[in-house]
């Protein structure tokens, strides 16, 4: 059934930190962009924007500016937002789910195309956001959320939910479900 695929992808998805040295073809690349891109977002600003890298000298600079982010995968995605297409300011403030959905969508189809990737966050750390965006010459109004790291998944995990009943509530907080 459709929707049992739908949730064995979402339980499948895992943080994979070990990879291949297989690269990930441009095809599978265009295939995480669109999923990312079919994201909803905020007045449909659609503010994200992507910088792919696999060029192992940047990837490496990536993995030194970032401390908790020594994966070694052939590919990274960082997920930025250009906060110039705003034109009211207080939709701007969205720009972090809008990109986070994206985010997650980019995690989801690297289920799908049998892949791993781990997302790794760089704002909201302002030390880790200037030295990224130094990295990638991102103009001033471009602001990165996170470096997905992908790859050929030299690991397996088991897929899982982490549902705990005792964090839902009914009708108000403390009541429980």
């Amino acid at each position: 059934m459709k929707n049992e695929a739908i949730l064995d992808t979402i339980y499948a998805r895992r943080s994979i930190r070990k990879f291949t040295e297989e690269s990930v073809s441009d095809e599978q690349i265009e295939t995480l962009l669109k999923a990312a891109m079919a994201a909803p977002s905020a007045t449909n600003a659609q503010p994200w924007r992507f910088v792919v890298t696999r060029d192992p000298e940047r990837l490496a600079a990536i993995r030194k500016e970032m401390p908790l982010a020594k994966i070694n995968a052939p590919l990274a995605i960082l997920v930025c937002a250009d906060l110039s297409i705003f034109k009211r300011p207080i939709v701007e403030r969205f720009w972090t789910q809008d990109c986070s959905v994206a985010s997650q969508n980019i995690l989801l189809a690297a289920v799908g195309l049998g892949l791993g990737a781990v997302w790794c966050g760089v704002h909201p750390v302002p030390l880790i956001e200037k030295r990224i965006e130094k990295l990638l010459d991102l103009p001033v109004n471009v602001k990165v959320l996170n470096v997905i790291f992908i790859g050929h998944p030299a690991e397996e995990k088991e897929a899982r939910s982490q549902y705990n009943s005792q964090k839902v509530y009914k009708d108000r907080y403390g009541e429980p479900w």
